[in-house]
């Protein structure tokens, strides 16, 4: 007969694949990293994304009908992938930011930052205590179940965080926010900026892009990555050529839209 064994799980001898998180190193160094957006809120289609290369993938929960239980399967199809996982919350709230720390996910991108207190608050949202106020669990999926050494005294310095500007308030702000220590990169939302410059769906109108230079020259001058959600490919690669680093080329929703639309037009009559 087998005796069972109840002894406690050995410590991993290799730490989680976010810890150490090399998409925060890269981002740091100004790398150019291209990604595309999931917001189809399937592990199928997130795994066929993750076979594709990319640097990073942004997985949606806010325009997308995402929720952490849903993330999980998605994070488990991309276990295997070279694409680094970025979710991007609801909302700038820390409860909501520590159950995605917790199920997985190590790089962060906030959405709707409009001032330096709002930056700070996502980047202590992040951290455990002395430097946040990141709530403790002893035993989750970012850790491995408690089973990666030294978790609790490295991983504040392991978490991404880049913070989206979509508001004339989040422009006039640019400056502090990018100052903040322990944000990482910050990130354009050309949609909701234009809208709130009155130029909705418009956002190559000169105001919108007077907005977004603006952006740019804050940034470089505080050291910081730029990144933006560029679909259209002229878009994506005039803005890598004002120093933009972390772009977003496209959406799992907009590449499928496309491709059936097209497959199916080839039959017209």
């Amino acid at each position: 007969m087998t005796t069972p064994n109840t002894s406690a799980p050995t410590p991993s001898a290799a730490p989680y694949s976010a810890f150490p998180n090399t998409l925060r190193a890269r981002l740091i160094a100004g790398e150019r990293l291209i990604g595309c957006w999931c917001s189809l809120a399937s592990p199928i289609s997130t795994e066929v994304l993750g076979l594709a290369g990319f640097d990073w993938l942004l997985l949606d929960g806010e325009h997308s009908p995402n929720d952490v239980a849903s993330f999980v399967p998605q994070l488990m199809a991309l276990k295997d992938s070279v694409s680094a996982p970025v979710v991007r919350p609801s909302t700038n709230h820390a409860v909501e930011i520590k159950r995605l720390l917790d199920a997985g996910f190590s790089n962060l991108l906030i959405p709707f930052v409009e001032s330096a207190e709002q930056a700070r608050y996502a980047v202590q949202s992040t951290r455990y205590p002395p430097q946040g106020f990141r709530g403790v669990s002893v035993a989750q999926r970012n850790n491995r179940y408690g089973t990666v050494p030294g978790y609790f005294q490295g991983i504040n310095e392991q978490i991404a965080v880049i913070v989206q500007i979509e508001s004339p308030a989040g422009v006039a702000a640019v400056a502090e926010i990018a100052a903040v220590e322990g944000v990482d990169a910050v990130f354009i939302g050309p949609q909701d900026l234009a809208a709130g410059y009155g130029r909705i769906g418009d956002p190559a109108h000169p105001d919108v892009q007077a907005a977004m230079a603006a952006i740019f020259a804050a940034c470089k001058a505080a050291g910081k990555s730029i990144g933006i959600l560029a679909p259209v490919e002229a878009d994506a690669r005039r803005y890598l050529a004002q120093g933009a680093t972390f772009v977003a080329v496209g959406s799992d929703l907009g590449v499928f839209r496309s491709a059936t639309q097209g497959l199916r037009d080839r039959y017209k009559d």
